[in-house]
């Protein structure tokens, strides 16, 4: 038994008992920015029950779920958690380390990434309907505990999947929850298809750069929103060619109220959506931003359009005028993560290197509260990894 290992290199068999990790830690009497509310601490290594399984990680993904965890907004997580204290991190790369009961589908020492949805696997909507449906689903390390801010974390097992052998341990890190969350989107619930014009909020963020390249495979047109020339060009090196700056238009509800200017500015930015794509108006708006966007959405998706929707970051109280939606047949539709079997297929595009993940910035583990507090403050683009228990950020590459 060794009772901690160093951070960095492992010089230990997999499997070998550890008792206590270091791990980055949210508590009830510190919520609030990240920077303050997340400490690293010493804790108890926590022991697989049945159908789950210990990781040893090797690098950890930064998602916006660990900011509202560290701000205990829209709710405070522990409440429901069961626990005191809550390790986030809903992205990994790691080696299976030790197995719970039952499990059959890994072994100890493979090289894996993990999704982030967990559900109870007995149910009728699980056997049958989709696991997202499951009335026990909940979304690891945020409404669970024991996320992959850690040396191990704790997952079941039907959320391992095998770590794509030509990228490095950062690199398999960086893409789980954003991609398979776009990957839904787009193509369970949205049913893209080839031709169709996508308006892509946020297109050089985590989510938006896959988003452009599901469209880019299936040979849909992506009109890419930014912030900034900068943010434009990681999107042209993947093959996009339509942007818009969301920084030269005023489209924000005023007061709880779509005024005359801003109706005005939302009409601007349809007319500049058409000027890119031919008069065409976008079959498929891909939101997450919410209040600041969602009733430009609504107004600029086309006749029988659809808006597809995986979160809110400015805002879940949504504005809109309805009338763009009924009298022109258009389709809102809420959409949650991944279910298992649309992890694994489009992990599997990973693996072919048909999509391509893209890392913005590394940080060392006792810089995960500064990379949260940037995302935070929305000082960042891309996707931003954790190193853990790896010195090198390009290990890991076996291929």
């Amino acid at each position: 038994m060794i009772d901690i290992l160093p951070l960095g290199k492992v010089d230990v068999e997999p499997g070998t008992p550890v008792k206590r990790m270091k791990a980055v830690v949210i508590r009830p009497d510190r919520l609030g920015e990240p920077i303050k509310a997340m400490q690293v601490e010493e804790i108890d290594v926590p022991e697989p029950g049945p159908g789950q399984v210990l990781v040893l990680v090797k690098a950890a993904g930064v998602n916006f779920n660990g900011v509202w965890a560290s701000l205990g907004k829209p709710v405070n997580v522990m409440k429901y958690t069961g626990y005191n204290f809550h390790i986030a991190g809903s992205d990994a790369s790691g080696i299976v380390w030790k197995l719970g009961p039952g499990v059959t589908n890994c072994k100890v020492g493979d090289e894996v990434v993990l999704h982030c949805n967990q559900s109870c696997g007995q149910c009728p909507e699980c056997n049958g309907l989709d696991p997202m449906a499951c009335k026990n689903q909940k979304i690891w390390a945020y409404e669970t505990n024991w996320g992959s801010f850690a040396q191990f974390c704790l997952v079941q097992a039907q959320q391992v999947l095998p770590k794509p052998k030509h990228l490095s341990w950062v690199e398999a890190a960086s893409y789980g929850l954003t991609y398979f969350t776009a990957w839904r989107m787009l193509v369970r619930q949205a049913e893209i298809k080839p031709g169709d014009v996508v308006l892509i909020w946020g297109a050089a963020g985590g989510l938006g750069i896959f988003a452009t390249q599901i469209c880019l495979l299936v040979g849909a047109t992506p009109v890419c929103v930014v912030s900034s020339p900068e943010k434009a060009q990681i999107l042209k090196d993947l093959g996009a060619q339509l942007f818009i700056n969301r920084s030269e238009y005023d489209i924000a509800p005023k007061n709880g109220k779509i005024d005359e200017k801003t109706f005005n500015e939302m009409k601007r930015f349809r007319d500049t959506v058409r000027k890119l794509t031919g008069g065409k108006d976008p079959d498929i708006v891909f939101e997450h931003v919410g209040y600041e966007t969602f009733a430009t959405s609504v107004y600029v998706a086309d006749r029988f359009g659809k808006i597809v929707i995986c979160g809110a970051t400015t805002g879940y109280n949504l504005l809109f005028d309805v009338r763009y939606l009924w009298m022109r047949q258009k389709k809102i539709i809420g959409s949650h993560f991944a279910n298992a079997y649309d992890s694994y297929i489009a992990n599997e595009l990973i693996i072919q290197k048909k999509i391509k993940p893209v890392v913005s910035r590394v940080f060392e583990f006792h810089e995960t509260p500064l990379a949260h507090q940037l995302m935070y403050e929305n000082k960042h683009f891309g996707k931003m990894v954790i190193k853990v228990q790896v010195e090198n950020e390009n290990e890991g590459k076996n291929e």
